[in-house]
């Protein structure tokens, strides 16, 4: 069973990374407006979405497969537990501004998990962080040959922030909502 569910999550992860990779082609190609048209409001709950499954996902690693989480992934799980509520509530509102809360959060998730997978493929790099019972360089899951926990959550991550500031309508122009 675990090594269905890691697969499910390797595939969502690819599926997720094809996703970031279209919309920073259209942002840089200047061709966001129709995806942002299409895609609109709707970008909070797909962030909603993948928060959910992201931590769904290392609460099933780390309960059920029982890979006990290293120092890093537990960075990033700090990162990622909270964007679930958030973009759950901003979802459920409709609250764009959400953005302004989010964006920070996963972008520091991001980091973490970049140094992570960095850390993974390069065996050299300091690793003041990890301990000897759970290094960080430990890889536990490894499915086409480059989807790790790591990436995984670095995926999520960018996903993220793509949908937030690639495809969310901004509120510019806006009135404020009364308090």
């Amino acid at each position: 069973m675990t090594l269905v569910v890691i697969t499910f999550l390797a595939i969502l992860t690819v599926a997720a990374a094809v996703g970031v990779v279209v919309i920073a082609a259209l942002t840089v190609t200047r061709r966001i407006a129709p995806a942002r048209a299409m895609i609109g409001s709707a970008a909070l709950w797909l962030a909603f979405v993948i928060a959910l499954v992201a931590t769904s996902g290392s609460l099933y690693l780390s309960e059920v497969a029982r890979f006990t989480p290293c120092a890093l992934c537990w960075y990033q799980r700090i990162a990622m537990y909270p964007l679930v509520i958030i973009l759950g509530i901003a979802a459920w509102r409709g609250d764009r501004g959400v953005r302004r809360y989010v964006v920070p959060l996963a972008t520091v998730g991001a980091i973490i998990a970049a140094y992570h997978v960095a850390l993974q493929r390069l065996p050299g790099l300091p690793s003041g962080t990890c301990s000897l019972d759970v290094p960080c360089t430990a890889i536990y899951v490894e499915r086409f040959g480059f989807v790790t926990i790591p990436f995984m959550a670095l995926v999520a991550f960018l996903s993220i922030l793509a949908l937030l500031v690639g495809l969310l309508p901004s509120d510019a122009g806006k009135p404020p909502e009364p308090a």
